[in-house]
């Protein structure tokens, strides 16, 4: 495990926990390097919630059971967090260090100054952080919140932590985003200009991201009435030549199966975003898991070729995300971002990118009078037109059809259609968006994983304690390419790590490629892995 130092605030709903988590990560991811992720109970007020940071001198990726520093803001914040407190770890209840007469948010700057004077930041950029915070406030306001972050910070200045960390010169030219903000930027690199939702957490995120950015980046955004009218108004879109975007949960993609049957049927491009929590029906909606694998790779009746993508990291978010809408394009098949609870909360550092302009390309075709929407040609591809773009009528049906998209019922033309959409899966691994193999190239145990088990299983590779291991991280997760294979023969035992009870990705590793897998760690509380749980479990399969 790399040197780091993990401090947790926690609290009940309406105590102010997000707005001190941004500040936090925002002032010492300019000293240090930080990842952050929150635990957060389904109400709106009371519970208790947790926000955690890991910091680091060198980039960290996953969350860490152990707590360091915990500061409790109430008098029953302690209760869910007993398990990670050990003999080293140093609580902080409010009158270890604020008065009792402080009000909720003059107590959150004071616990901000203090984090800050501890880590040795510097107190005028902590004084400007707050006066962009509290922008909208009087001058009185922003007065006293800086007045309370000097208060912490004078007490944390002198108090000598047993962690001593080096600040990082590298950590400041890194980007701070989570997860939501990672996917919604390739969105928009994307070409998207169209959004439709009906809210659901943690998909609700992406709604609010884009939305924000709905006048500057030219993006029209509509909150639907269910998710049912959501997705087929980006199907719509498509048609109309718009590139669209739907985000839900499982429970809300449950809904759009039917509609997903369409853009299947009639090869109309769609990109869906899902940000798995788990189930099944309400299960626990402000928690994480990655069982929604098998609901988007079978979703739909009937029979047609889908992608679906996988981001682990930050910059897989962008990158990802923007290649899934050329890819939707192109293909013109439905195409899933796939994420999770804690891979779209979590704040972390990005490396700066810069996105290519190649994926902006559309396919679409000016139409002829004789323009026939499901041509048979030899790229298997048809030509896509768009409603007035050329002089052809541009017809599309949810019955089987002809060439010119009208409905038959010739059992010859059936069987033709049938295999011409079903023949993209083989062209759709013309673009394998691939995967990433971490640690020795000469390996005799490989870890594979997929999605937010990346910055976990990441750093335990890079640890070095099993110098005979590597990690093999697969980004796109369907079609899966039999170029695979290749490192699966290399190994000598196979462990697949998901956040689910039955390890459906290893199941289709061996449904679709006959990989023998020796091994599934899995988990399903609800909770994200810990680097500690990785360690464990996996020192005891090697």
């Amino acid at each position: 495990m790399q040197d780091s130092m993990t401090i947790v605030l926690s609290g009940e709903a309406g105590q102010g926990l997000q707005t001190i988590e941004a500040m936090l990560v925002e002032a010492i991811s300019g000293s240090y390097h930080i990842f952050s992720t929150s635990e957060v109970m389904s109400r709106v007020r009371g519970g208790n919630n947790s926000v955690a940071f890991r910091i680091s001198e060198q980039r960290v990726f996953s969350f860490r059971q152990e707590i360091d520093f915990l500061f409790l803001l109430n008098d029953h914040a302690l209760n869910r967090l007993k398990l990670r407190i050990t003999p080293k770890t140093k609580v902080f209840d409010q009158e270890s260090f604020i008065k009792t007469e402080s009000g909720p948010l003059g107590s959150n700057m004071i616990i901000f100054g203090f984090i800050s004077g501890m880590l040795r930041l510097d107190k005028e950029a902590c004084h400007k952080l707050v006066a962009r915070q509290f922008s909208g406030k009087t001058e009185k306001s922003i007065s006293e919140n800086q007045s309370a972050v000097d208060r912490g910070f004078e007490q944390g200045r002198v108090y000598r932590p047993e962690i001593d960390l080096v600040k990082s010169s590298a950590a400041g030219s890194y980007k701070v985003v989570d997860g939501t903000q990672a996917v919604g930027i390739g969105a928009l690199g994307g070409g998207c200009n169209f959004v439709a939702s009906y809210p659901m957490s943690p998909g609700t995120g992406l709604l609010t991201f884009m939305a924000s950015h709905a006048i500057t980046q030219g993006v029209l955004v509509e909150q639907a009435e269910d998710e049912i009218a959501a997705v087929n108004m980006v199907i719509g879109a498509w048609y109309a030549g718009a590139r669209g975007l739907v985000t839900t949960s499982g429970g809300g993609f449950a809904l759009m199966e039917e509609a997903v049957s369409l853009a299947g049927m009639t090869e109309t491009p769609c990109v869906i975003h899902l940000g798995q929590r788990p189930g099944p029906a309400t299960g626990l909606p402000t928690r994480t898991e990655q069982a929604d694998l098998n609901l988007v790779v079978y979703a739909g009746h009937g029979e047609f070729p889908r992608i679906v993508l996988a981001p682990g990291s930050l910059e897989d978010g962008v990158l990802l995300s923007q290649k899934a809408f050329y890819l939707a394009d192109k293909y013109q098949v439905p195409v899933f971002i796939l994420t999770d609870q804690f891979y779209l909360d979590s704040k972390g550092q990005m490396e700066r990118l810069t996105l290519s302009k190649d994926y902006l390309k559309q396919h679409i075709e000016k139409t002829a009078p004789d323009y026939r929407r499901y041509r048979f040609n030899a790229s298997g591809i048809s030509p896509r037109g768009i409603p007035g773009y050329g002089t052809g009528f541009v017809k599309a049906d949810s019955d089987e059809h002809d060439e010119y998209g009208m409905i038959t019922e010739d059992f010859e033309v059936r069987v033709k259609m049938n295999d011409k959409r079903l023949g993209k899966e083989k062209l759709l691994l013309e673009e394998y968006v691939g995967v990433e193999l971490i640690g020795p190239s000469a390996y005799k145990h490989l870890v594979v994983g997929w999605g937010s088990t990346y910055g976990v299983l990441k750093e335990f590779i890079q640890s070095g304690t099993r110098p005979d291991t590597a990690f093999l991280n697969i980004k796109q997760v369907y079609p899966l390419d039999l170029g695979l294979l290749d490192y699966f023969k290399k190994a000598q035992s196979v462990t697949v790590v998901e956040n689910n009870a039955k390890g459906q990705f290893a199941d289709l590793l061996i449904l679709k490629l006959g990989v023998k897998v020796t091994r599934k760690i899995l988990k399903y509380s609800g909770e994200p892995f810990s680097i500690e749980e990785i360690e464990k479990e996996l020192s005891e399969v090697f």
